[in-house]
C-alpha cells in the first residue's frame, strides 16, 4: 500500500524497505561476499545504512561495521575527478587544454600524445588505456616510477577518437596533473578539498601512517570458488588484483584511479553532495554548473575499446543508460556515478537518490552487475524512486 510522507512522496509499504534489506544480508548468507556495506541518502538526507557479514575470509574475521574500510578499487576515479573540476572551477586549468601546458615532459611536442587534453582523459578518450607499467604492479607505490611511466608510454589510440577505459593511467596523469597545479599531491589535495569538507572522515586516498591499517580483506571469488571446485577455471587479473590490494603499501599509496580506502557511508555522502548539485549540509564542493558540466556525457560507444562494453563516459563518471546496469534496470539514463572491480559501486541520481555499495568479494563483471544491480532497483522501491 501507498502513503504519502513527510517530503510529499508517495512512499511505499513498509514492507519494500524490509525487503531492501533483507536483500543486503541474502547477499552476504548466499556467499556472494564476506562482508558488505550498504549506505542510501534521500534528499540529503541518510536512510541507510547497513553492514554485515564479517571482514575477511579467515576464522578469526570481526563483524563488519558501518565504520569499517574497504577498498573502493575504480570507486576513487570520482574523487580523483573532482579535484580536477575544482581546479577548472577556479580558473586553474581548462577541460580541453593540453596536459604538456601543465606537464611538458609529457610528450614530445608534435606528437600525437602531445594532443592529450584534460577532457580526453578524464573521459577515457587519451588513447593510452594501457601499457608495459601495469604489470609492473610493485612499482605502483613509487610516485616518480609512474610519472617517468606515464611519460614514456606511448599512444595507441589517436587522442580523442576512441572510447577505451583506462584503468590505472586515469588516475596517474590526473594525479601527478593536480600536482602540478597545486604543488600538493593528489592524496592531500582530495583530503582537503573533498574529504574534509564534506567530513568524509573514514575516507583516504592513502592511508596516513597514524590511522591503523584495518582494510577488510578482499577475496577474489573465482579464485575462492576454484578453490572448491577444481574444474572451475581461474581469472588471474582479479586474484591478482585481491593480493596487491590486501596489502599494507597498497592501502597508504595514494592511487588516484584505485586505492581509496572508506566507508559506504562516506562514498554516499559524496554522491548526495552531486545529486544535491554540489552542496550538502551548508558545505559546497562544486557549484552546480560545475556538476552539470562533469557529468555530460562525452562519449557514448557500443563497444569500449578496453572493455569490449557499451559505455557512455561523462568527465569522471559512467552515465547510465547502457545495458552494463551497475546502477539497476529501473535507473534512468540521468544517473552517474562509477564501479570498482567487482566489488564496489556508488552512484547519484540528480532527483535526490544516492547510494554506495561496498564489500569484500569480487567477483566477475556480469555478477557484480546483477548484484549491484538487484540492490539499485530495491533501493529505488523501498524509498519510492521509481520514475
Amino acid at each position: 500500500m501507498l502513503r504519502e510522507d513527510q517530503r510529499g512522496h508517495m512512499a511505499v509499504a513498509p514492507d519494500d524497505r524490509e525487503r531492501f534489506e533483507r536483500l543486503f544480508d541474502e547477499h552476504v548468507e548466499v556467499g556472494l561476499h564476506h562482508g558488505a556495506q550498504l549506505a542510501v541518502y534521500d534528499d540529503g538526507e541518510l536512510v541507510a545504512d547497513l553492514a554485515g557479514g564479517i571482514t575477511g575470509p579467515e576464522a578469526e574475521a570481526e563483524a563488519v561495521t558501518p565504520d569499517q574500510r574497504f577498498v573502493f578499487f575504480s570507486s576513487t576515479k570520482p574523487l580523483t575527478g573532482v579535484c580536477v573540476h575544482r581546479l577548472s572551477e577556479e580558473g586553474s586549468l581548462d577541460y580541453d587544454d593540453p596536459v604538456v601546458e601543465y606537464w611538458p615532459e609529457f610528450a614530445d611536442r608534435g606528437s600525437s600524445k602531445a594532443d592529450v587534453t584534460i577532457r580526453h582523459v578524464l573521459s577515457h578518450q587519451g588513447g593510452f588505456p594501457v601499457g608495459e607499467f601495469d604489470l609492473r604492479t610493485d612499482d605502483w607505490t613509487d610516485w616518480d616510477a609512474v610519472v617517468a611511466a606515464m611519460e614514456e608510454i606511448e599512444c595507441s589510440f589517436e587522442p580523442g577518437e576512441t572510447a577505451a577505459y583506462h584503468p590505472m593511467n586515469y588516475g596517474w596523469v590526473l594525479g601527478e596533473l593536480v600536482r602540478r597545479v597545486t604543488g600538493t599531491p593528489i592524496g592531500e589535495y582530495v583530503e582537503s578539498t573533498v574529504f574534509e569538507p564534506l567530513e568524509m572522515d573514514d575516507t583516504f586516498l592513502g592511508l596516513p601512517e597514524e590511522v591503523e591499517d584495518d582494510v577488510a580483506t578482499l577475496v577474489a571469488f573465482d579464485e575462492f570458488d576454484r578453490a572448491r571446485d577444481p574444474e572451475r577455471g581461474l581469472e588471474g587479473d582479479n586474484a591478482d588484483a585481491a593480493r596487491n590490494f590486501n596489502t599494507e603499501p597498497f592501502h597508504r599509496a595514494a592511487m588516484p584511479a584505485a586505492s581509496c580506502v572508506g566507508t559506504a557511508r562516506d562514498l554516499a555522502r559524496f554522491y548526495a553532495c552531486l545529486a544535491n548539485g554540489g552542496e550538502l549540509d551548508g558545505t559546497r564542493v562544486l557549484e552546480e554548473e560545475t556538476v552539470e558540466r562533469a557529468t555530460e556525457v562525452q562519449v557514448e560507444v557500443e563497444q569500449d575499446g578496453t572493455l569490449g562494453v557499451p559505455s557512455r563516459y561523462a568527465m569522471g563518471f559512467v552515465r547510465g543508460g547502457t545495458t552494463t546496469r551497475n546502477y539497476g534496470t529501473l535507473s534512468p539514463s540521468r544517473v552517474f556515478g562509477h564501479a570498482g572491480l567487482g566489488s564496489s559501486v556508488g552512484w547519484a541520481d540528480p532527483e535526490g537518490l544516492a547510494l554506495a555499495y561496498v564489500t569484500n568479494g569480487i567477483r566477475e563483471g556480469y555478477e557484480h552487475a546483477a548484484r549491484t544491480s538487484a540492490m539499485a532497483d530495491a533501493a529505488r522501491r523501498a524509498f519510492d524512486r521509481l520514475d
